[in-house]
């Protein structure tokens, strides 16, 4: 485990990855510190240069969901009592042993999905309308799964009866899926009374010794989640992110980059981190009301 950016926190790194770093802390043992870094991913891979202040809206954002999505199911956080160099952008969590699954749910058809449905008509084994196009809200949300992949692999889609035969415990599986969709649910007027699209988002789920499982990691942040502009999207049907797409569209049209396997993705140039760190900005001070302390 190296290139932690915290490292020198003096705690025991447990795993570094593309976006958090966990720390071990000795003296309160079932417990960890997790902390957001500016890094930024797209398509399997992290991105040069970091976008100034992302950690602190994703930890800062997820505390907002996770407060107001309690009643639904019990989250990891502990606290936010955490070394000044991580103030903002840490929390105390509680250790979980974690279920390798990025729960997704769809409330609209894009992206990876909307590709799925134009060669098959279904998402995930999901059988959808007819005469759907991207951006199409679906008629009611649906569980998407997809199987977690080590660091550096493709995440893989599933059907809803593949990732049950894949689990230690099958029965998580009807846990993690209706737990999905209620919060799914319950999030999607409160953004869209703000102003904003949930396309769809994705969940993770940890487990405690006893068997009850707690929603972990992060919380319909511009990370895990689309999010549109709520406005464009009722006056012409325009999908105007707030949101990791815009960087993505540049690294698709407008980088040059191939995504042959082993190429690295050029620098982000200026503009698109600028751009990047106000969408995602946007996001928190819509949603939240308030504006971020940076």
């Amino acid at each position: 485990m190296t290139g932690a950016q915290y490292a020198d926190l003096g705690l025991p790194l447990i795993h570094a990855g593309k976006i958090r770093e966990l720390y071990s802390l000795p003296d309160r043992p079932g417990r960890i510190l997790m902390v957001a870094t500016d890094n930024v991913s797209a398509f399997d891979r992290v991105l040069d240069p970091t976008i100034p202040d992302k950690g602190v809206v994703l930890t800062q954002l997820s505390l907002w969901w996770f407060d107001r999505l309690s009643g639904i199911v019990a989250n990891h956080v502990i606290g936010t009592d955490v070394p000044e160099p991580v103030e903002g952008r840490a929390i105390v969590a509680q250790e979980l042993d974690m279920i390798p699954v990025e729960c997704v749910a769809r409330g609209y058809l894009t992206g990876s999905g909307w590709r799925e449905y134009r060669a098959t008509g279904a998402v995930c084994g999901v059988r959808l309308p007819e005469g759907l196009h991207d951006g199409s809200r679906l008629p009611e949300p649906i569980f998407t799964p997809a199987m977690k992949a080590p660091v550096g692999q493709h995440d893989e889609n599933v059907a809803f009866d593949e990732m049950i035969g894949r689990l230690e415990v099958p029965d998580d599986g009807e846990r993690i899926r209706d737990l999905t969709l209620s919060l799914y649910r319950a999030a999607e007027p409160v953004a869209r009374g703000r102003g904003i699209v949930l396309a769809d988002t994705k969940f993770e789920f940890g487990k405690l010794p006893d068997g009850s499982i707690m929603l972990a990691d992060e919380a319909l942040t511009p990370d895990s989640s689309r999010f549109w502009d709520a406005r464009a999207y009722e006056e012409d049907g325009a999908l105007v992110s707030f949101d990791k797409q815009y960087l993505r569209d540049w690294l698709l049209s407008g980088s040059g980059w191939s995504r042959d396997p082993g190429t690295r993705p050029p620098a982000l140039p200026d503009e698109v981190v600028r751009t990047t760190r106000a969408r995602y900005l946007e996001a928190y001070e819509r949603l939240t009301g308030g504006r971020l302390a940076v």
